[in-house]
Order: structure tokens, then C-alpha cells, then sequence
């Protein structure tokens, strides 16, 4: 017998638990003032980096390859290397993201543990001191 896991794309709710996620987020990152030095790194229109992120996400978590098969390997750090990211600035992109994920994942040890992965990806992103 083939015991199959569950993914932690499918445990939250698929792609419709990724898009709210999403557009919490930057929501938050929107209207909180602790927010708006990254809100500033951000284009006007925030309707592409949504799609990415979703994506994104969405793969992170278990889910569909679709960023992949159209971006590459993510090369995070990479990408975010021409924005300036210290403890505040990372900090504040948790902030929102902790307020997104708590909105839509019930599941508390769950979220914990994806809010943990997350401060991961977050403090790697970190590229000045401070």
C-alpha cells in the first residue's frame, strides 16, 4: 500500500486559500504605515507581482509548478538584491504576511509552521545590516 501525503498546498485550501493569502498581503502592505518603506520597492500597480506571488506561493507550498515552468528557479535573493532589505524592512514584510496567513489558515500549528518557513525566506533576503 502507497500512503500518499498531503501537501501543504492542499492542507490550506489550494490555489483559492493562495490568492486570499495573496491579496492580504498586499492589502496589509497597502494600508499599514509600518509597511510603507517595501510598499515603496513595489510598482504602482500591483496587480503583476500578485500573479507572481501567487505562483509562487503556490509552488513553495506543494502546489502547481506553474512559476517554474514560466520564471525558472526562483533565484530569490537574486531578485531582490537591487532593493535595499534589513531587519525592518523584512520585519515589516512579516508583519503582513503573519496578518494574511492568519486570516486564512485555521490550522494554528499549521500556520506556525509556515509563518517559521516563511521568516526563513524572509531573513535570507536580508542584504544590508541593520
Amino acid at each position: 500500500m502507497t500512503e500518499t501525503m498531503t501537501s501543504h498546498f492542499q492542507l490550506i485550501g489550494g490555489q483559492p486559500a493562495i490568492d486570499r493569502i495573496v491579496d492580504l498581503f498586499y492589502d496589509r502592505m497597502d494600508t499599514l504605515p509600518e509597511a510603507e518603506k517595501i510598499r515603496a520597492m513595489h510598482p504602482a500597480d500591483l496587480t503583476g507581482i500578485r500573479i507572481v506571488l501567487k505562483k509562487y506561493l503556490a509552488e513553495w507550498l506543494g502546489g502547481p509548478k506553474t512559476y517554474s515552468e514560466e520564471r525558472g528557479h526562483p533565484r530569490l535573493r537574486m531578485r531582490h538584491m537591487p532593493f535595499p532589505i534589513s531587519t525592518a524592512e523584512r520585519d515589516a514584510w512579516m508583519l503582513c504576511m503573519t496578518g494574511a496567513l492568519e486570516e486564512v489558515i485555521t490550522d494554528r500549528m499549521l500556520r506556525e509552521h509556515l509563518t517559521q518557513q516563511l521568516f526563513r525566506v524572509a531573513d535570507w533576503m536580508r542584504n544590508v545590516e541593520g
